[in-house]
């Protein structure tokens, strides 16, 4: 069932409301699928939040490193929220709809945070080469003042880059039918809904998702090329174990968040694609924020340390 439209010209129709199908249809399966994603909300609100609040409340932790995490785990804080809550609305809903200003706002927030995402995933591998192969500089190259520029750098190139896409999209014409077969407001499915020329914005996404995914993973190959260099030309195994140690989490968050969203976004919008992008799109969307706090605090010697001084003192105090 179509949901209202306004009339623009003729006999087309312009859509103000968008119905989404979310991950199935399947009427059996919606509580079961809240319940997951609940869970799985609730724990990534509840790792970020806390590795946030952890770095901030001890002194060990103000180091360019553990900004950079508290930055990150709020960009997945955000970046899980933005989606979250209307899926799990949606899940218990008969009426699945999102209107079209919200559809446009949720499209810019996830662009946003995802480019953000690129570069702020680049800046910790730069962060990890400065303390690896420049350690004796480390502390005056990697400063509050030139940590606050690369945190603030990504935030600023992303949101604009996504308020440009998103300028894209709002010049699209939607008419008939307005049902995205997505649990979010995607590019992909909008560009298969919408019955104006989509060319340019076709190739805007392909160019600007391109070319920010390869940039940034260029950062981030060319650092660890570096990083892998300076490792094994150490002589003491201790300092190489080290050395790896502080990089494994976030190599495994780079891979999982990457791998996903190339298969997403560097292939045309088809039918086939949008289905396959529902599945990829919930390991980006919703498993790497959950991923990356549990990955960074059981691989993390300091996270864990300050994690078990503050039950001992807590236990010690009762």
């Amino acid at each position: 069932m179509l949901v209202s439209k306004k009339m623009v010209r003729g006999n087309s129709t312009l859509v103000t409301e968008f119905i989404l199908l979310g991950l199935t249809d399947g009427p059996e399966l919606q509580s079961i699928l809240f319940v997951l994603f609940l869970a799985i909300y609730l724990i990534t609100v509840g790792g970020n939040l806390g590795m946030v609040v952890l770095i901030k409340v001890d002194s060990h932790l103000h180091t360019p490193m553990y900004y950079f995490l508290a930055s990150l785990s709020c960009l997945d804080l955000c970046y899980s929220t933005n989606v979250t809550p209307k899926m799990l609305v949606n899940f218990l809903s008969e009426k699945k709809t999102i209107s079209y200003a919200a559809c446009l706002v949720q499209c810019y927030f996830f662009i946003a945070m995802v480019i953000t995402e690129y570069y702020m995933l680049a800046v910790m591998a730069y962060d990890r080469y400065m303390a690896i192969c420049n350690p004796l500089l480390y502390s005056s190259k990697m400063s509050k003042g030139v940590c606050a520029r690369l945190i603030a750098g990504p935030y600023i190139y992303g949101f604009l880059s996504g308020l440009m896409e998103t300028m894209w999209t709002y010049r699209l014409t939607f008419c008939d039918s307005n049902i995205i077969n997505h649990f979010y407001c995607a590019d992909p499915p909008l560009i298969q809904l919408s019955c104006s020329d989509t060319f340019i914005k076709e190739t805007s996404m392909f160019v600007v998702a391109g070319f920010n995914l390869s940039t940034s993973l260029l950062i981030i190959l060319i650092s660890y090329i570096f990083i892998l260099m300076a490792i094994l030309r150490m002589r003491s195994a201790e300092g190489r174990h080290k050395a790896f140690s502080t990089c494994g989490s976030h190599l495994v968050a780079v891979t999982v968040f990457y791998g996903t969203l190339f298969c997403m976004y560097v292939r045309p919008p088809t039918d086939k694609s949008v289905e396959q992008s529902k599945i990829i799109a919930v390991f980006y969307t919703f498993v790497s924020p959950m991923l990356n706090p549990i990955l960074y605090s059981l691989r993390n010697k300091d996270v864990n340390e300050t994690s078990f001084s503050e039950t001992h003192q807590k236990k010690c105090a009762l």
